[in-house]
């Protein structure tokens, strides 16, 4: 599909009108955003991916469409897993919940940006050197497996190298100054953590496109729809964090459907670098006469895998056990160190006794699996000793 210079010109230009629309109209001003008005921009943001994917469909053809709902739906899927990350960030960081938007502003942002590097390089290696398609399969596969390690989701730490950096070489502050990103203490001007959790959410960035554009180039190599595909999974990241981090516990099997997803995507581009082979040492040098994963497959498989991973997670009765103690951890602490406002304390304190009270609902054997169970007592104990106090009233 031959794509007009016009054509790109406008989309680039609709895609920067979307995110200064988002942030003059809705990050801006430090708020936390209603489920309802998460629910209704989450819902036109995915509406404004698939009337696009229907005009590629219409404009392009059925493969080229296939191409790309293809391409959005597995873009869109590692997004959401790139939201756990996201979350762990931001609690390590204890950013007030009104100042998140900004981060997953910036951090959707950047991500487009590293993003259309890597795409552009990646197409450049495709067209260059046939052997990269052997490159982009393997670290697929390597990515699966490496999903489905024990520790995988629990791994990750806020306390990576440009952090390390900016805090050696920089004054910091261990305080927010509402959502400025340098503040003047004691007559110097320091770097707050907003600063910092900014460079941790784009220094994960950068590793998650290690994995996303492998995987887009797997299932198409047209530039406009890799291009495409990958920003409007993105669009829309922040709004989405907000309707459903507290679920995002609950899909506790996600990270399997994942590496399902890249495994397959990793043998359908080595299937397509053996079909399209010239590397002297394999077959020499000539194609190898293997069968080719179809798009509509590949659509059907990743589409299928996603369902049931999803709906699996949301029966699991230990899905429900880590969703309640994960949230009524994340509520302690905000409790505890992150919220001042009184009026939103007492509402995170409720929910954080509806939490509890589903845990002590729990059947014995999925409360014993909750992951550092006497540190979230602690925590809980914590909270409501902080909560009976004459000076927290």
């Amino acid at each position: 599909m031959a794509v007009p210079a016009l054509t790109w010109g406008l989309t680039v230009a609709a895609i920067i009108g979307l995110l200064l629309f988002d942030f003059f109209f809705h990050v801006r001003k430090a708020h936390t955003p209603t489920l309802r008005e998460a629910a209704l921009w989450s819902a036109i943001y995915v509406g404004i991916a698939v009337v696009f994917g229907i005009g590629v469909w219409t404009f392009g053809g059925s493969t080229t469409g296939t191409e790309y709902f293809a391409g959005y739906v597995t873009e869109k899927a590692l997004s959401v897993d790139n939201l756990f990350v996201f979350l762990i960030i931001m609690t390590s960081f204890k950013v007030p919940r009104a100042d998140q938007q900004k981060v997953l502003l910036f951090g959707i942002v950047f991500s487009l940006i590293a993003r259309t590097g890597f795409i552009l390089l990646g197409a450049t290696l495709i067209n260059s050197f046939a052997w990269v398609f052997y490159l982009f399969g393997l670290i697929l596969l390597l990515t699966a497996g490496n999903l489905i390690k024990p520790e995988a989701s629990e791994n990750h730490t806020a306390d990576n190298l440009p952090i390390r950096l900016a805090k050696r070489l920089f004054h910091t502050t261990a305080s927010y100054d509402g959502d400025k990103l340098f503040t003047t203490r004691n007559g110097t001007r320091t770097m707050t953590p907003m600063l910092l959790v900014m460079v941790a959410i784009g220094g994960t960035d950068l590793l998650f496109a290690l994995d996303s554009i492998p995987a887009i180039f797997g299932l198409t190599q047209n530039l406009y729809l890799v291009f495409t595909a990958t920003v409007f999974s993105l669009l829309g990241l922040r709004q989405l964090y907000f309707l459903i981090d507290g679920l995002l516990d609950r899909l506790v099997y996600l990270t399997y459907g994942l590496a399902v997803i890249l495994g397959f995507i990793g043998v359908k581009l080595i299937l397509h670098a053996l079909h399209e082979n010239n590397v002297p040492f394999i077959n020499d040098g000539q194609p190898v006469k293997v069968m080719e994963i179809s798009t509509g497959l590949s659509l059907s498989v990743i589409l299928g895998v996603l369902i049931v991973t999803i709906i699996a997670s949301l029966v699991s009765p230990k899905g429900k056990a880590q969703n309640a103690a994960s949230a009524a951890k994340r509520h302690a602490i905000a409790y505890l160190d992150i919220e001042t406002d009184p009026a939103l304390r007492e509402n995170i304190f409720h929910r954080l006794l509806a939490q509890e009270e589903q845990i002590t609902r729990l059947p014995d054997k999925y409360r014993a699996k909750i992951r550092q169970q006497d540190t979230l007592m602690a925590l809980l104990n914590q909270a409501h000793t902080a909560r009976d106090s004459p000076t927290t009233r």
